[in-house]
């Protein structure tokens, strides 16, 4: 099964084009699979929907449905894939439905607590300089987090006030900044040299955001900068850089923007997931009522 997944892997690398996360993910889920069938002694070719069934019914029950319709999802997509490759004649997985999955509204921060956070970092001290920066893109920009590391100096055009993003498939976009996240970048690379002045391991000069050694800023560090800020400033919630992507869209949609120049700014594929963002919030139901209702 191995040699097989590996192909398998391949093809989502360089015909599907996903994501490093979406592989790793992807592969991991399939050697659980792997071990369940090894306790079955059964072979991947010998599988029908009754044990993934069985398989799926011994998932944990901690654990969160989304990471279960995803370990089904990769089912799917294996199956598919060696049912077109005749390996296999029936795909059992597409007996197999999905779990239903809750419905959850994405955690936008107020427009205050987003401004906070703007301002949170010292701008006297170098890598304060770079979170300043890092969050007014990710809130000006509405990008992933990903989107960000990712970003590289020549990605940034000033006087467009825009940054080139490559987003989910390899898809690019233009996302357009505001001047303070302008203004941000531009203290930041007055000062970014420094980090690279001393020599170490993995620099990489190329990376807008860099971390302290002078490589290219991950995922998970942007998370532990944003923990920092979010502890100083004593808020009362859990944010995350994705919740600033979410404040981005919910805050554009507030101030009267078009839900499909949202989708665009996005880099959504469909306007159903931006369509998440038009609930709306009791106050503002409370405030059109009040407004439209002649016994108000």
């Amino acid at each position: 099964m191995n040699d097989v997944v590996a192909e398998f892997l391949r093809f989502l690398e360089v015909s599907k084009v996903v994501s490093k996360h979406t592989l790793k993910a992807y592969a991991l889920d399939l050697k659980i699979f792997g071990a369940f069938l090894e306790s079955q002694r059964l072979m991947f070719t010998q599988v029908t929907h009754l044990h993934i069934r069985a398989y799926l019914g011994q998932q944990s029950v901690d654990l969160a449905a989304t990471t279960r319709a995803r370990r089904l999802a990769s089912l799917k997509s294996f199956y598919k894939f060696l049912n077109r490759r005749k390996i296999i004649e029936v795909n059992p997985a597409r007996r197999v439905k999905s779990p239903k999955l809750p419905l959850k509204l994405p955690r936008a921060i107020p427009v205050d607590e987003a401004f906070a956070l703007m301002n949170a970092p010292d701008a006297t001290q170098l890598l304060a300089l770079r979170d300043r920066a890092m969050l007014e893109v990710l809130y000006g920009g509405g990008l992933r987090v990903s989107e960000l590391c990712g970003l590289s100096l020549a990605d940034l055009d000033r006087s467009a006030r825009t940054v080139r993003v490559l987003g989910k498939g390899q898809k690019e976009r233009l996302c357009p900044l505001n001047p303070e996240a302008v203004a941000a970048i531009d203290a930041w690379l007055a000062r970014r040299g420094e980090v690279l002045a001393t020599v170490a391991k993995n620099q990489d000069p190329k990376a807008m955001f860099l971390n302290f050694r002078g490589g290219r800023l991950t995922a998970r560090s942007v998370q532990r900068h944003l923990d920092k800020y979010v502890l100083a400033l004593g808020l009362n919630r859990k944010t995350s850089p994705h919740a600033l992507r979410h404040s981005f869209a919910t805050h554009l949609l507030a101030g009267g923007a078009d839900i499909r120049v949202i989708q665009e700014l996005l880099g959504h594929a469909s306007l159903s997931t931006t369509q998440r963002y038009t609930a709306v919030s009791f106050e503002q139901l409370q405030a059109v009522y009040d407004k439209s209702h002649p016994r108000a």
